[in-house]
């Protein structure tokens, strides 16, 4: 992972268009190619970012660049939907470089965990006639709560969460872009499922071709059964 803190603006332009204007940042570049630009707040969230399959360029500054006060850009473009994120770098306080390794993968607990095997006892909740292949089915950047096929054979890719938000989406996406090179499954669709989806995740699950399904824990458990309720 690289880490460069710099004073920096960031343009995005794409399916949507956005403008940082020049602050002092943090810029992480990961293995996988992503980018996720960062100030000193809001939380863990980054104020913009470019996930893959993306490529990373280094550009001169032109005349007019150099005497704004720009000393280097950088060019993130998406492989697939040509949007283009590019950090025009004013000066670089910071500049490193780690080698993380191979991430063990989140360790799930509580209700995440106790969803993910229910669900994988239930897989018809996905979809009618579905079965499941595994739990934690292997990728090179971490295991897939679920991988299942559905009645007519066709591969199914589960992120299981129990608050399901936007990186839980990046996260599925990710593993559907690895799951899809291998012939054996693809093509591979995706399902996000949680106890709650926040309306940003499923706007932008659907707009992938990501299928939300929310879980109710209670009656999944054999506790509440959801046919019986009056309300």
């Amino acid at each position: 992972m690289r880490l460069v803190i710099a004073r920096c603006s960031v343009d995005y332009a794409g399916r949507l268009n956005a403008h940082l204007p020049l602050a002092t940042r943090l810029l992480m570049v990961k293995q996988d190619g992503s980018l996720l630009v960062h100030s000193d707040g809001g939380s863990y969230k980054p104020l913009n970012w470019m996930s893959p399959p993306c490529t990373l360029t280094t550009e001169e500054p032109d005349e007019e660049q150099r005497a704004a006060g720009i000393v280097e850009r950088w060019r993130v473009a998406h492989t697939k939907t040509g949007d283009n994120l590019v950090v025009s770098l004013y000066e670089v306080l910071h500049d490193t470089s780690h080698e993380l390794g191979v991430d063990p993968g989140l360790q799930k607990d509580g209700v995440e965990a106790d969803l993910q095997r229910l669900l994988a006892e239930q897989v018809e909740l996905i979809d009618e006639g579905a079965t499941l292949v595994r739990r934690e089915y292997p990728t090179a950047i971490g295991p897939v709560d679920l991988l299942v096929r559905d009645a007519a054979g066709a591969a199914i890719a589960v992120e299981v969460k129990r608050r399901g938000d936007i990186d839980g989406v990046e996260q599925l996406t990710r593993y559907l872009e690895l799951l899809g090179r291998d012939p054996h499954l693809s093509p591979v669709r995706g399902v996000f499922a949680a106890q709650e989806i926040k309306p940003q995740a499923r706007v932008l699950a659907e707009d992938r071709g990501i299928r939300c399904v929310v879980l109710d824990y209670e009656a999944m458990k054999g506790v509440d059964d959801a046919h019986l309720r009056l309300f």
